[in-house]
């Protein structure tokens, strides 16, 4: 058995996983991005290989540690992959996007594939049967509707989501998780169907940390995987140290 870790920094949640060969073991929260906090990870796991897929300004000093111990990897626009991205700018794309259509393409090969990804903003990412990653779209996520509302109001809240409203909201709270969560979900039905009329048959895969959230909302028949990341973040790994 073969252990692989996997490290997603984000612009909210700094996260590691761990894989037995192909096999999912676990997910972690990590407290910071220091180099004691990864060199613990290491010690405790043993990794043969690792891959950090980042977003944010982490120390450089990370990357020698696992470059030390493990057959590193550092996700970016150069790095191998089994898709394309014959799109402008493909430097541009971001980690997580081109993670999701890894995990699309390794786990739907020669199959149209739309990754959604629900989580500071939402992703649609669209990769075609010749594993193309052809773009997609971006709007803003939950708690970016719930917090600009907030701050562009006078009187408004900021509030928590929650998985029990009511379509027509009987107070503020409730008005306000109605028309986030609610709304958010007939845009994503509605941005499914117009894909839906130009190809015909496709897989739809959710994740995202937000996507309890909207699973039961959503009419389309969809893939959910809270791990779909991670699970591209270790194809990538796999394509680039063979």
């Amino acid at each position: 058995m073969e252990k692989t870790l996997c490290l997603d920094f984000g612009n909210t949640r700094l996260k590691a996983a761990i894989f037995n060969d192909r096999e999912f073991m676990e997910e972690l929260v990590l407290p910071d991005a220091s180099p004691a906090t990864i060199l613990q990870l290491v010690n405790r796991h043993q990794p043969t290989k690792s891959i950090l897929s980042s977003v944010i300004l982490h120390p450089a000093e990370i990357e020698e540690l696992l470059k030390e111990y493990t057959l590193f990897h550092k996700l970016g626009h150069t790095s191998q992959l089994a898709l394309t991205t014959p799109v402008g700018k493909p430097e541009t794309i971001g980690a997580d996007r081109l993670a999701m259509g890894a995990a699309a393409v390794d786990m739907f090969p020669n199959q149209h594939n739309l990754a959604i990804g629900l989580g500071s903003c939402i992703t649609y990412n669209f990769i075609n049967n010749e594993h193309e990653f052809l773009g997609g779209s971006i709007s803003p996520g939950m708690t970016m509707r719930f917090r600009s509302m907030n701050e562009y109001t006078a009187l408004l809240p900021m509030i928590e989501p929650e998985h029990h409203f009511p379509l027509v909201g009987y107070d503020t709270k409730t008005n306000l998780l109605s028309g986030v969560i609610l709304g958010m979900s007939k845009e994503i039905d509605g941005i499914i169907d117009a894909y839906s009329l130009k190809y015909s048959n496709f897989n739809v895969l959710l994740t995202g940390g937000d996507m309890p959230f909207f699973v039961p909302h959503l009419k389309n028949r969809i893939f959910a995987d809270p791990n779909l990341i991670f699970k591209g973040l270790y194809a990538i790994s796999e394509y680039n140290n063979r």
